[in-house]
């Protein structure tokens, strides 16, 4: 846990410093201070990138570690499982249907990342619970709605195309403090439910038999489970846009990390945010100074990460 502080306060220092050039650490600490030239720059432009890039990784990491605790799978992520495709859906159906604001595409989101939430869990509980189930009722979901996106995008005028798309990489460029006091008063909400569902969640990682016989109320728990990893999921998704694979990744490697038995919420949130920070990073300094989304950076990775997994999965079986 501490080698995962350490990790992200000195990535949030290079963030500070990153720019279209590299800026010097005590030029930045003046500019903190409300000091000196680049005061503006680091305070209204490089700071709320920083914060963002650390509170959304940790919600995704939160994310990841809900459905993988939920699902008992290291496959169970909000990527896999839909929840970003229905968060773009209920976007896009505000941005070429009703053509609404920022606000209301932001609403949009978040509502489309739940309402496919809910769908899952609904499908995936018809006959009893299964993680494997809701796995791959998910990413029958996933298809569904990848091609209602594609099928929006083709029918929608050529500026909105433009911005859906573009909204739709993850990217944290043009993030300011205004996004945060959103995100922030979700983050708060959505990490009591958390903690209120924590005892439950540790149970029912038992199994069934086990999480019923000490009182767990396995349906109040995965309803709950499932708000609480959309709601993180969608809190994102709704600022930035969908950014892949943090959510996935982030709970295997705080378990490893931390040598924990099990999968937790603060290893994971910290090495969420350990990830998207280092991630944003690469973003602005590859191809500098053009500045890349991040999603691209956490999808080219990811993709190299999941099929890890998915030939880990095969030898086990």
């Amino acid at each position: 846990m501490a080698v995962l502080v350490v990790l992200l306060l000195g990535f949030a220092a290079a963030g500070l410093c990153r720019g279209d050039t590299w800026s010097n650490p005590l030029d930045v600490a003046d500019a903190l201070a409300g000091h000196g030239d680049l005061s503006v720059v680091v305070q209204e432009w490089r700071l709320p990138r920083v914060v963002a890039a650390c509170l959304f990784g940790a919600l995704l990491g939160c994310a990841g570690a809900v459905f993988q605790n939920l699902t008992r799978n290291e496959l169970g992520s909000p990527d896999v499982i839909g929840l970003d495709v229905g968060a773009y859906t209920g976007a896009l159906t505000v941005m070429v249907v009703i053509e609404g604001s920022t606000a209301s595409t932001a609403a949009g989101s978040v509502a489309g990342g739940l309402l496919t939430a809910g769908a899952v869990l609904a499908l995936s509980t018809r006959s009893g619970f299964g993680g494997h189930r809701l796995i791959v009722i998910g990413i029958a979901v996933n298809a569904m709605l990848t091609a209602v996106n594609s099928w929006i995008i083709l029918r929608a005028d050529l500026d909105i195309a433009i911005a859906a798309e573009m909204w739709n990489v993850g990217s944290l460029n043009g993030v300011d403090w205004a996004d945060l006091d959103v995100a922030f008063v979700a983050a708060v909400v959505l990490a009591v439910l958390l903690v209120l569902n924590a005892r439950a969640t540790h149970q029912a990682a038992l199994g069934d038999a086990i999480a019923v016989t000490s009182g767990v109320r396995l349906t109040r728990h995965r309803l709950l489970a499932v708000v609480a990893g959309a709601g993180c999921t969608a809190t994102v998704t709704a600022i930035t846009g969908p950014i892949a694979f943090v959510a996935l990744a982030a709970p295997h490697l705080g378990r490893a990390v931390t040598r924990s038995p099990g999968i937790h919420f603060v290893p994971a949130a910290l090495t969420g945010a350990v990830l998207l920070l280092s991630a944003d990073l690469v973003a602005q300094t590859l191809l500098a100074p053009t500045t890349l989304p991040v999603g691209v950076v956490t999808t080219a990775i990811g993709g190299a990460y999941l099929l890890l997994l998915l030939l880990k999965e095969v030898k086990r079986s």
